[in-house]
């Protein structure tokens, strides 16, 4: 009999368990996210969301509804609940390092192409792969500010995360379920609750005001944005600083792209300003000047077919450019694609251009 009872009562507070797991989504997900906004605690994510250009995504589209199969989604909700009960709650509300994979699954099912993109990049690097690396454990000692731009949402410092801390190794992550996490997530560079417009339907302009239409499309979206782990924020491309740097005792040209502000953050040259110290790969040469989006696609970062933008097919001296001893081949080329000059090819001196040349570019009478 006292057996019986208490398998009865144990599957009654499984029962409640298994009911009180979806109640703190259910309030969360009542009337399409507006019960969100009676928590202060939230309150200022949501107007921020009302303002964005993800306004028309409900709340429940990016951090799941009562539907979601995942336990411990529920499991989240009901613990924020109790605490809101409580009064325990940090203010402002944050993401903590295990929502990311959750969230970031979100962003892939609108935004594909740039996912797709993104993942086949070098920003799409892991956990296991950027702090597990022998090369530059061995040569290069791990500290707090590696996590600036390579794991710029983890709670916690470099001993928090690796262990030992020292050129001698063997490495491990003392969070191994964060090994196969990429550390430069889609929030690293985007603010979901960014405010702007909504990303208009793509029109076919009509010919005449072609030139007028392609004026207003705009250079970035609202959301583009560093994220910065000190300050626990986001801030808008507008207000990074672009560098000023030099080649030698010359001032360098750059790009007023202001999208590269945003590279330069963790792309960024040494105190000395030089060009090409530190992670910086500014162009200089033919290319000075150039913005990094020119060549490098701004999800994926690759360059493989960028030079024939630019250049036909083959080049002058009847080399195909997209097989050039470039960068993208060999690190150490003299035809760097960042630093190639004129006199790289042309040791001699630059050849005036023939006469020939420039009447068969003339347009005809």
């Amino acid at each position: 009999m006292k057996r019986r009872m208490l398998r009865g009562g144990l599957l009654a507070a499984a029962a409640i368990v298994v009911l009180a797991l979806p109640a703190g989504s259910l309030y969360y997900e009542y009337n399409s996210g507006a019960s969100c906004a009676r928590c202060h605690e939230i309150r200022k994510n949501y107007d921020a969301w009302h303002a964005s250009s993800h306004r028309d995504v409900s709340c429940g589209a990016c951090h799941g509804e009562i539907t979601t199969f995942d336990p411990g989604f529920h499991l989240g909700n009901l613990r924020r609940l109790v605490q809101h009960v409580r009064q325990g709650f940090t203010d402002p509300v944050r993401l903590g390092t295990r929502d990311i994979p959750r969230l970031m699954e979100r962003c892939r099912s609108c935004h594909r192409q740039e996912f797709a993109q993104w993942q086949s990049g070098a920003h799409s690097a892991t956990y296991r792969r950027l702090f597990l690396d022998d090369k530059h454990n061995h040569q290069r000692l791990l500290m707090d500010d590696c996590l600036r731009c390579h794991g710029m949402h983890f709670e916690g410092g470099i001993r928090d995360l690796v262990a030992p801390v020292d050129s001698k190794g063997p490495w491990r992550l003392l969070r191994p379920e964060l090994a196969e996490q990429p550390a430069i997530p889609c929030l690293s560079c985007h603010q979901v609750h960014r405010e702007g417009e909504l990303l208009p339907k793509s029109v076919r302009p009509v010919e005449k005001s072609a030139a007028k239409q392609a004026a207003k499309q705009e250079v970035l979206r609202p959301s583009v944005g560093l994220f910065d782990r000190r300050e626990q924020k986001h801030f808008a491309v507008e207000l990074l600083p672009m560098p000023v740097m030099r080649d030698g005792e010359r001032a360098l040209k750059i790009s007023p792209d202001t999208r590269q502000a945003l590279c330069y953050q963790c792309h960024a040259p040494e105190a000395s300003r030089l060009v090409g110290s530190g992670d910086d790969r500014t162009p200089v040469g033919v290319h000075e000047g150039l913005s990094c989006l020119a060549c490098h696609l701004k999800h994926g970062q690759q360059t493989r077919a960028s030079c024939a933008t630019c250049h036909p097919r083959l080049s002058n001296c009847g080399i195909d450019v997209e097989k050039m001893d470039t960068t993208f081949v060999n690190t150490a080329s003299g035809h760097n694609i960042h630093t190639v000059k004129c006199l790289d090819c042309h040791p001699k001196g630059i050849p005036k251009k023939r006469a020939e040349q420039a009447e068969r570019h003339t347009p005809a009478s």
